[in-house]
């Protein structure tokens, strides 16, 4: 097999399975329980269809009833831990994340790409919360306006990263927001050649990071670590001089001891 995605048109592509993917990705932190009604409206379904996904699902496991309300059980916990249990650099990498933030006092995180968003995979929070949502892993944020998602897109050829940028929603999180497309390209661009990406408060309002790519030993992209603080209490040029370097270093050092 190749490693070319199937589209929805193709005949191998399973139509319910993505739609049932969709049903269960649609629970979130702002949506942990809702009606049927909710669910079809959310993932763009007709009750009847929604109806028969909730059902199979619950009769699954991987969701509960609680009246008119669905929300989903721990039993989604195994699909996240197969992943984890399959990458064995993990707990390597979470070692790195946890002595940045013994160092600095900041939070330092893994994320990968999925689609328009970056999830985080790995996480070492430091006590003072960042952002108005809880970050954990499984956390999903758009990597447009995310230092690791630009630093990951970067590693994208220019063919590919025109075909993102074509299909990508841009919106004013925050009046720094980047939402012209050819500027965000340069952007981009600018991360791949300098080998790091800075977001400055594009997301949330308060919330710079700085992040690198990382490597295996082999060549193998693992993912994008960064480091999060508040624009208020960090200056540009400590993120620069002081984080950039300690970040390069980390992933320098996961690198040489992840095969």
């Amino acid at each position: 097999m190749d490693n070319k995605k199937l589209t929805p048109q193709d005949h191998d592509f399973v139509g319910a399975l993505a739609s049932g993917l969709d049903v269960l990705q649609v629970f979130d932190a702002e949506h942990p329980r809702m009606t049927l009604s909710e669910v079809a409206a959310k993932t763009d379904m007709d009750r009847a269809k929604a109806r028969r996904f909730l059902l199979t699902l619950h009769a699954l496991g991987f969701v509960k009833r609680m009246g008119r309300q669905f929300e989903l059980t721990p039993k989604v916990l195994q699909l996240g831990y197969a992943y984890q249990s399959s990458n064995l650099y993990q707990a390597v990498v979470q070692q790195y994340l946890q002595d940045i933030t013994a160092e600095l006092g900041e939070s330092s995180s893994l994320a990968v790409l999925d689609g328009e968003d970056v999830v985080y995979v790995i996480r070492s929070a430091a006590r003072h919360r960042l952002m108005t949502i809880n970050l954990s892993v499984g956390t999903r944020l758009p990597a447009a306006y995310t230092s690791m998602g630009r630093v990951l897109l970067a590693q994208y050829s220019d063919s590919e990263l025109d075909h993102w940028l074509d299909g990508a929603t841009l919106k004013a999180y925050t009046p720094r927001s980047m939402t012209d497309r050819d500027t965000l390209r340069q952007l981009i661009v600018r991360a791949r050649d300098e080998g790091h990406a800075i977001v400055d408060q594009e997301l949330d309002s308060g919330l710079r990071s700085v992040a690198v790519p990382v490597f295996a030993g082999n060549g193998e992209l693992l993912g994008a670590i960064n480091i999060s603080t508040n624009a208020a209490r960090v200056d540009y040029a400590t993120l620069t001089d002081l984080y950039l370097p300690l970040l390069k270093e980390k992933a320098e050092a996961i690198r040489k001891v992840t095969p």
